[in-house]
């Protein structure tokens, strides 16, 4: 008999412990999900590319968790302007003033001078995020070398040479989390983004290649490849003949906005995820078709060429 009232008597002990057990236990999920982005704080993190747009961003967000910032980008007076609205927020609570480098990723001889600079602020950099980038518009044919040269320096040479030059003090330490930032299109190639599709390949495959050699060193890589991003990355895009594009794609206005896309690489940097794709279903489905079914991705390629050829005449 006592067996047949211990279940009601059970389902009534747990029910009058719910009130105490759930907010209990969001407490304590809440508290585990904080003290892993309390890892953040005071770690040095350089950000290239932070004078506007997703660097910029990235600033605000990764100081919002207590670290140290070096912010570096081709404008003096704008990354002065981050520096200053990172200081003025009221919002947070930040010891580490942040420091601002000017560097040009197209200049390659100044890129080993900066590094010591940079390393020479802290002593060390924890988080390497390889931001900055140019974008482009154009027919492949019609697109003069110098173009294809350009966008190669900025987004893979100038990536990997200030990579290099970061990565002896990262394996000295034993510690270290490098951040390049792709692209979807360096996964799947679409048409007039030949230049920007190609760089992005190369640093999709760099990264990949160096994630898997310095991994005994304790050295973590992540590449992050999201879609279009509400920035002002298609206004400041090149054209074939190397003038900029100055259009604010209908893509990118309807893209991801760029506090989103910050918050996903911090959570990728906590989470010490290797690959992250911040990009809807039908980029995925490509990349998917890509690999799976390359004929019909081809296909759909050349109809997105057709139209979008057909619009511009």
């Amino acid at each position: 008999m006592s067996d047949v009232h211990a279940t009601p008597m059970a389902w009534q002990y747990v029910c009058c412990s719910l009130p105490i057990l759930i907010p209990m236990s969001v407490y304590v999920l809440k508290k585990c999900f904080n003290n892993r982005y309390r890892t953040l704080n005071s770690k040095v993190v350089l950000i290239t590319g932070a004078s506007s747009g997703l660097g910029e961003t990235l600033a605000h967000e990764f100081y919002s968790h207590g670290c140290a910032l070096i912010l570096t980008g081709r404008s003096n007076n704008e990354l002065e302007r981050v520096k200053n609205d990172l200081l003025s927020r009221s919002d947070i609570k930040n010891v580490n003033k942040p420091c601002i480098l000017v560097l040009d990723l197209i200049d390659q001889s100044t890129i080993e001078v900066v590094s010591q600079k940079v390393l020479g602020v802290f002593g060390r950099v924890d988080i390497l995020i390889n931001n900055a980038g140019i974008s482009y518009r154009g027919r492949a044919e019609a697109t003069m070398a110098e173009v294809d040269y350009k966008v190669m320096l900025v987004n893979y040479f100038g990536q990997v040479a200030l990579t290099k030059a970061i990565l002896p003090s990262m394996i000295h330490h034993k510690s270290g989390h490098i951040i390049a930032i792709s692209s979807v299109q360096g996964k799947i190639a679409v048409p007039f983004r030949s230049a920007y599709t190609a760089s992005k390949h190369a640093l999709q495959a760099f990264f990949d290649t160096l994630r898997a050699e310095i991994s005994h060193h304790k050295v973590k890589v992540t590449v992050v490849s999201p879609g279009y991003i509400q920035t002002n990355l298609s206004l400041n895009a090149l054209t074939g003949s190397g003038s900029k594009y100055g259009v604010m794609d209908e893509s990118t206005m309807s893209g991801y906005s760029a506090e989103y896309v910050a918050q996903r690489i911090v959570d990728a940097v906590v989470n010490d995820e290797q690959e992250v794709i911040i990009a809807p279903f039908y980029a995925r489905l490509a990349i998917g078709l890509r690999y799976v079914w390359p004929r019909f991705y081809f296909w759909i390629m050349k109809c997105r060429a057709d139209r979008q050829a057909s619009q511009k005449m």
